[in-house]
């Protein structure tokens, strides 16, 4: 017995002392020599070990390599896909005896690891020739890999820390780094849920993340497998909980993304945003989204933005040509907090200087990006604030198919009224091509036209309708080609600048023989504080080449009314314009059906956009009133010729 327990104890001793000696035993280098070699035969690139190694066997098999190089791929833009200062692997022997890889550490120290493709779209990540294989034990189905029912890996402490992740794209030239890893993993087994937590530094901003997978063994079967994912930082906090299928081509799930300043967020970007206190705050983004293939859907979604809110569905089909399709409700949209203040105007000098003509601009406009796109979406709103401008229910439609665009308004209520309209832009060639058809029904004039284009001459409620068309690439060429028409059918208004009613009762005293009101003069530029009021204001104006010809205005008001033709022309910037002002004879006003008038005086108004002159032609009028006597003379004669 004794003898045995010699031998035992003798055989122990000696293992023992060759598990000691191994290290000085077992040729290091040659080692990391044949393991650059089986690398590079296999990947076609090389693993470079320059610094110090280190190979231990107690208490665990230990690994140590430092300064450690992974080749890049010969098209990459350097040498060295991953470099790391050192790399540590420490193996229990049990798990080795046993048949598992059972990791008890796995430390990366200061890692620069670069992600790129080349300018032909080639990945360097691509490391292993893809090739199929018919080993029906090894893969269930191309892209996914079964494991061996016994085949486990278990991690201990896996750390990465320090050093720098680079993505860059060779076509695109987009770059993308992320610095300061401090990232550690937990994976209990392949058929347990993996847990990936630290911190990274992007554009000098700290993101805490948090993620996990359940499990591995699905990921590398090709299975569905679950995975939750949390970013957060002092900017923004993000957060994913949903399930990947078919290799990562199918991802669904919740999203949610919120902060609490935009206005931050756009300083990290180097974007100053000048934004009033209230605006640019507070934001949240959250909706169930699904990407399968190119096509990404929002089931629902829900923004958030200070006070607004904001809902809907879109898709995104992210194929060669980009397809989006979107229904959204915008609410009670308030856009006064966004809008600069408007800029106070400068008291005029007493000395103004004359107005300018006005010039249209000749710059090409650039209508390509039309083309890049089709879209298929309908926005709806509660109401919008903007400014004075004040709207009620509304709906919009976009539609854009191979560059011609759809845009209908569909549902329209405001300035006491309501009205549909669409516009076909064809961006498809050059010149480009509008079109727009627009009918308004118990507008209120005055404020239309002053949101509008700042036209402020107008009162009165009613009916607008319009049909133009026009072509170009210009501000001026559009101008230019302008046609089709527009008629207006208002009640109950006035329009601002002249008291036509005033100015031909001054004209009617002079052929009386009553020149008081010469003091004053006939003669009369654009003056605010005077309006010629009226019951109705009808007429229409059919443009051709940009030029609005009209021939059918009538106003009518308690003592007087108005019949007119004309010229407006746009691309030349002058009207040229005639009116008729007859005082009624009758005394019954406006509620009169008698058009007849007695004393009729012509009004022209006429000059360039910038400086028109409305003046009465008193020598015309005196001419007409000649013309009546002669005739009355004329009577007169007959009847004593011919007995009457």
């Amino acid at each position: 017995m004794k003898t045995v327990i010699k031998v035992l104890g003798a055989t122990v001793l000696v293992l023992v002392g060759v598990v000691l000696a191994a290290p000085f035993l077992i040729p290091t280098e040659r080692i990391i020599s044949e393991l650059s070699e089986q690398v590079e035969l296999n990947t076609g690139r090389k693993l470079q070990v320059l610094g110090h190694s280190e190979l231990s066997v107690l208490p665990s098999l230990k690994i140590e390599l430092n300064d450690v190089h992974f080749a890049n791929m010969s098209s990459g833009s350097r040498d060295n896909m991953v470099s790391m200062q050192a790399l540590e692997v420490h193996i229990p022997w049990l798990s080795i005896l046993g048949g598992q890889a059972k990791l008890e550490k796995f430390v990366i120290r200061q890692p620069d690891i670069l992600l790129e493709t080349d300018q032909q779209g080639v990945p360097n990540w691509q490391i292993f020739p893809t090739a199929k294989s018919n080993d029906k034990q090894s893969t269930s189905s191309e892209g996914s890999t079964s494991l061996p029912e016994n085949f486990d890996v278990k991690l201990g402490e896996v750390a990465i820390y320090g050093g720098t992740f680079t993505y860059k794209d060779g076509q695109t030239k987009v770059q993308h780094q992320l610095s300061d890893i401090e990232v550690t993993v937990q994976l209990p087994s392949l058929r347990e849920t993996l847990a990936i937590a630290g911190s990274i530094t992007y554009q000098q901003q700290v993101f805490e993340l948090s993620t996990t997978l359940a499990t591995p063994a699905k990921l590398i079967g090709g299975d569905t497998f679950s995975v939750t994912q949390a970013l957060n930082s002092a900017l923004v906090n993000m957060n994913f909980t949903g399930k990947v299928a078919q290799g990562g081509q199918d991802i669904q799930g919740e999203l949610t993304l919120k902060g609490d300043s935009v206005k931050a967020i756009a300083q990290w970007q180097g974007v100053d945003l000048k934004a009033k206190d209230n605006a640019f705050n507070q934001f949240e983004v959250s909706g169930a989204m699904h990407m399968s293939g190119q096509t990404f859907t929002l089931k629902t979604l829900t923004a958030k933005l200070d006070e607004l809110t904001i809902k809907g569905q879109s898709t995104l089909e992210l194929g060669k040509r980009l397809n989006v399709q979107a229904n959204v409700d915008l609410g009670m949209l308030d856009l006064n907090p966004y809008l600069p203040e408007p800029v106070k105007q400068a008291e005029a000098p007493k000395e103004q200087k004359e107005a300018q003509p006005i010039v249209w601009d000749d710059t090409p406009i650039d209508l390509s990006a039309l083309n890049s796109l089709d879209a298929n979406v309908v926005v709806r709103s509660t109401g919008l604030k903007a400014r004075e401008i004040r709207l009620g229910e509304n709906q919009l439609s976009f539609k854009l198919n191979q560059g011609v665009a759809h845009i209908g308004l569909d549902k329209f209520n405001a300035y006491e009224g309501s009205g549909k309209g669409a516009v076909k832009v064809d961006a498809s060639r050059t010149p480009y091509k509008i079109n727009t058809q627009f009918a308004l029904d118990s507008i209120n004039a005055e404020p239309l036209l002053t949101d509008a284009v700042g036209f402020d001459k107008v009162l009165g409620k009613g009916s607008v309708n319009w049909d133009l068309t026009t072509q170009g690439q210009s501000q001026k060429s559009f101008v230019s080609a302008l046609g089709g028409k527009l008629a207006f059918n208002l009640k109950d208004g006035g329009v601002k600048g002249a008291n036509i009613a005033e100015m031909t009762r001054k004209a009617k005293e002079m052929l009386k023989g009553d020149f008081s009101s010469l003091k004053e003069g006939l003669n009369a530029d654009y003056n605010p504080e005077q309006k010629t009021d009226f019951s109705s204001l009808t007429g229409s104006l059919v443009f051709t080449n940009g030029v609005g010809r009209n021939t059918d205005l009538y106003l009518a008001s308690p003592l007087i009314r108005i019949t007119g033709e004309g010229d407006v022309d746009l691309p030349q910037t002058n009207v040229n314009y005639r009116l008729v002002t007859g005082i009624v004879d009758t005394i019954e006003g406006q509620a009169s059906t008698d058009d007849s008038t007695g004393f009729k005086v012509p009004l022209r108004i006429k000059g360039p956009f910038h400086k028109v002159d409305v003046n009465i032609d008193v020598s015309g009028a005196a001419k007409d009133k000649a013309k009546d006597k002669v005739k009355d003379k004329l009577k007169d004669k007959l009847k004593g010729l011919f007995g009457g």
